[in-house]
């Protein structure tokens, strides 16, 4: 190699090496690969983003959050391992997703969990509430850092279901969740358990008469292709769980946990603002498309409330054991005091 080569190749090294630092790639003490299983549009993503620019920020560069959408490092089960084993630093978890992992959280399931008013709400996941249901991962050997809000589900239906006694008799798909099953159960339907996959197609062919998801799913999906009839109950709450590896987590010097826990707390209410944003654009997509619309009014949605709470407990108790009655008892106590 003559002397003007090995020259333009130095240069070339030294101009990467200057860029990797300057980006960087080469000054961060600790790096934490997150993984998830939403798109780069979506809320999550968008809002993890925020979360590693904030945190990457007040670090100086040390912590780095490097972000993985779209199931990238796999499916949720795997992410979930990934992080219990070591071998990935953290997921955002659909909470629905989690309850094979810790049946704790399928009180989530429950149906009208959360207060409507999303302070309210806020302030159940973050009290003593959230803290025990994030205490639950502890002896699943992983870090639950918080819950973070992801909407909430809706009922649609090819028949009419505007008031409670229209859904006895019809079939619904639901995720394969006792508490779920329960749900339909008690306002006289059933519930069959199918993937996800399949529900656009059972829906058409008759399979099912009706489902439940948020509003941005039931336009992606273009399930109003399939339904006629869309009630606004925001009955299901759709929670994600922010979940490290305990090694990982522990490795952290206090003073960057605290500003990583800061910084998903700080953007909660932009996470909030950005899905309901999304919500009134589906919304708005699915009046169009000539689907027949009733929201449930505050008194309504305390009659499906008593109608479906007992047998959705009962089932939520079953699943989880002792445990299981301490954070019930916990979450009945604490939502009793927002509701003064």
């Amino acid at each position: 190699m003559n002397h003007s080569i090995r020259k333009l190749a130095a240069t070339a090294v030294l101009a990467a090496a200057g860029a990797a630092f300057a980006s960087g790639a080469w000054a961060a003490e600790f790096v934490a690969k997150i993984g998830h299983l939403e798109s780069t549009q979506q809320s999550r993503h968008v809002h993890l983003e925020k979360v590693a620019e904030l945190v990457a920020e007040r670090t100086d560069g040390a912590v780095e959050f490097q972000i993985f959408p779209q199931g990238q490092l796999g499916q949720q089960r795997e992410m979930t391992e990934g992080v219990q084993l070591g071998t990935l630093e953290a997921t955002v978890a659909p909470a629905a997703f989690l309850g094979g992992f810790n049946p704790a959280i399928s009180i989530l399931d429950i149906p009208f969990l959360l207060p409507e008013d999303e302070e309210k709400a806020q302030a159940l996941r973050a009290g003593a509430f959230g803290q025990a249901l994030c205490d639950s991962f502890d002896t699943r050997g992983v870090e639950c850092l918080m819950l973070w809000p992801n909407g909430r589900k809706n009922f649609t239906s090819s028949k009419p279901i505007a008031g409670m006694e229209d859904f006895s008799g019809q079939k619904f798909r639901v995720m394969d969740s006792n508490i779920l099953i329960e749900q339909f159960n008690a306002l006289g339907a059933s519930a069959i358990a199918l993937p996800f996959g399949e529900l656009y197609t059972s829906l058409q062919t008759g399979v099912v008469d009706g489902q439940e998801n948020p509003l941005d799913t039931i336009r992606a999906m273009k399930f109003y292709e399939v339904q006629d009839h869309l009630v606004l109950s925001n009955h299901g709450a759709m929670e994600d769980v922010i979940l490290f590896n305990t090694a990982f987590w522990n490795g952290l010097p206090e003073n960057y946990q605290t500003i990583i826990v800061d910084a998903f707390r700080e953007v909660i209410p932009d996470l909030i603002a950005h899905k309901q944003a999304a919500v009134a654009a589906s919304l708005e997509e699915i009046k169009a498309a000539g689907v027949t619309v009733h929201e449930l009014s505050p008194e309504e949605k305390a009659a499906f409330r008593e109608a479906m709470y007992p047998a959705t407990r009962a089932a939520y108790v079953e699943r989880a054991g002792a445990e299981g009655e301490e954070l019930i008892a916990l979450y009945e106590q604490e939502y009793a005091k927002l509701s003064e």
